[in-house]
């Protein structure tokens, strides 16, 4: 098995709902974002996805989320949007267009990081 690790931040203002502390309040981070690929099979040039396309397609998916107010987006319309959330959106998001993701981590601080996969 092979695995792949790409990172890439973006910036965005959130307050967490239902939620009692300082998160309730809206607030800001410049979130790391880690995409994991994982795959048996190498291509014809012994690389299991190029790192010009992860990031590429990485880029699409968090410009939807860079500079924004995520709790304004439709994906989280009503929900907290979580670094859980978040992560299960660019994971969503990103399994469209690459297939082998298998894991999306999302690091709110440089201790605290929250990821998603299919299990």
């Amino acid at each position: 098995m092979f695995e792949l690790k790409a990172q890439m931040y973006f910036a965005g203002a959130h307050h967490l709902l239902n939620y009692e502390g300082e998160c309730e309040n809206q607030h800001g981070h410049n979130w790391l974002v880690e995409a994991f690929v994982q795959g048996n099979s190498l291509d014809k040039s012994n690389i299991l996805v190029d790192y010009k396309v992860l990031k590429k397609e990485m880029k699409a998916v968090l410009d939807l989320l860079d500079h924004k107010d995520l709790n304004e987006l439709p994906y989280f319309e009503g929900e907290s949007p979580s670094s859980e959330m978040i992560s299960q959106f660019i994971y969503n998001k990103l399994k469209e267009k690459i297939s082998i993701i298998s894991k999306i981590s999302v690091w709110e601080t440089p201790t605290s990081c929250a990821s998603y996969y299919e299990a």
